[in-house]
């Protein structure tokens, strides 16, 4: 693997007119070689990319196009593709994969039904969160895993370390990454449209976390699987390198609906007004499940057998309701965006009780919003603080997320 150095990304909104934290593959983790490029750079180079350099990859930011702003309005609206190649995709194989697996994050993939997938995480001996990750059981002799690009450098390793002593103790247990494999974001209300039209499977039967695989505009051997981040229905297609870009070409080009290419930037506001966590800002290895809103992650069997790492202390926080912050959404008023690592105080004696982690202006309520973490007493909906900026200070009023309501595709009972 590469050498890595830990730095700070220092996008702003000022210096490059885009969000400050980018999107779900972010952590303070990037290469100190020349950034890598997907396979899909070509693509985006053709199709007028602006590309940065983004957990140890060229990637585009935005296109010319569209601003980052009628980027994430158009992905509420219509379809957006994006170029998530840059994750780490992983098949955990052997007669002992689920009991690994199991070792190592909060997933019951035991109890999973096969073609199905969850969002979890792995966790540290102190409860704290240390990647998230979706891991799919599938119906052949492997799991599939996604987990974030700027974790790579510490994912891998701890798998395949794990994976080495299980092997010493007799168990079968093997990790295959998928090197350089295409992964292609497809989200908006009219994806199931534009995909249904070029793929053999049936995604009316495809729900939200589902996986299979299927023949997609022609190219065999793509895994579809039903999420995003987003929050609103979508797919990520696995696909051979050598066959994304024509897929993404083809896609582009569908009547069904207006499809365009985005780029992190919206990608991260898209992400923030549902709501969701990105690991390196909202969710770090000092973070716990319950501190995080992430208890739905510890599945209810595993909060029983317990077995990952932090298990006990984990489960003791859920059971005593015994953890003192708490990750919430905040929505400002008018003027300056709370942004990473501003300090929230009380508005009566100015006290701190907490810190925001992630903010941006809200292209789809045309509102300042954040996500921050408070202390507990302070968390309930409708409580009123301030952001200190320093010479200035802002309102904020504590709310519950999403901002934006998630129109993810769930099965109904």
């Amino acid at each position: 693997s590469s050498i890595s150095v830990q730095v700070t990304m220092a996008f702003t909104l000022s210096a490059l007119r885009q969000p400050a934290h980018l999107a779900r593959s972010l952590s303070t983790t990037a290469t100190a070689l020349a950034p890598k490029k997907t396979c899909l750079h070509d693509l985006h180079k053709a199709h007028k990319g602006k590309l940065v350099e983004f957990a140890g990859y060229d990637m585009p930011v935005q296109y010319a196009d569209l601003s980052i702003k009628d980027s994430t309005i158009h992905t509420r609206n219509g379809v957006s593709i994006f170029d998530v190649s840059h994750m780490l995709q992983t098949h955990i194989k052997g007669a002992d994969r689920v009991a690994f697996m199991e070792s190592l994050c909060t997933a019951d993939i035991e109890g999973m039904a096969a073609n199905t997938g969850s969002l979890s995480v792995f966790t540290n001996d102190r409860g704290g969160i240390e990647d998230d990750l979706i891991v799919s059981k599938t119906d052949k002799d492997f799991l599939y895993l996604v987990t974030n690009a700027g974790c790579i450098d510490k994912d891998l390793p701890y798998l395949q370390s794990n994976a080495a002593a299980w092997r010493a103790k007799g168990k079968d247990v093997n990790i295959e990454t998928l090197d350089g494999r295409g992964l292609v974001a497809v989200q908006g209300p009219g994806m199931a449209a534009v995909l249904q039209e070029g793929t053999d499977i049936d995604l009316s039967q495809l729900y939200f976390m589902n996986t299979v695989v299927g023949t997609v505009f022609g190219i065999e051997n793509c895994r579809v699987t039903r999420c995003g981040y987003t929050g609103e229905d979508g797919v990520e297609i696995s696909v051979d390198p050598k066959q994304a870009a024509a897929l993404v070409e083809r896609l582009l080009a569908s009547k069904k609906s207006s499809v365009k290419l985005a780029g992190l930037g919206a990608r991260d506001a898209l992400r923030l007004e549902a709501g969701l966590c990105l690991y390196g800002n909202d969710i770090d290895d000092k973070t716990t499940p319950a501190e995080a809103g992430l208890a739905f992650t510890i599945a209810k069997r595993r909060r029983q057998t317990l077995g990952f790492p932090g298990a006990e202390k984990i489960v003791e926080q859920l059971t005593k309701k015994s953890w003192n912050k708490q990750r919430v959404g905040l929505i400002a008023e008018p003027g300056r965006a709370p942004r990473g690592h501003a300090p929230i105080v009380h508005p009566l004696n100015k006290a701190s009780v907490g810190y925001v982690t992630s903010g941006c202006p809200s292209p789809c309520l045309g509102k300042n919003i954040a996500i921050a973490y408070v202390d507990k007493i302070d968390s309930k909906a409708g409580t009123k603080l301030l952001v200190d900026f320093g010479q200035k200070e802002t309102g904020v009023t504590v709310t519950k997320m999403p901002f934006v309501p998630t129109k993810y595709y769930v099965k109904k009972n």
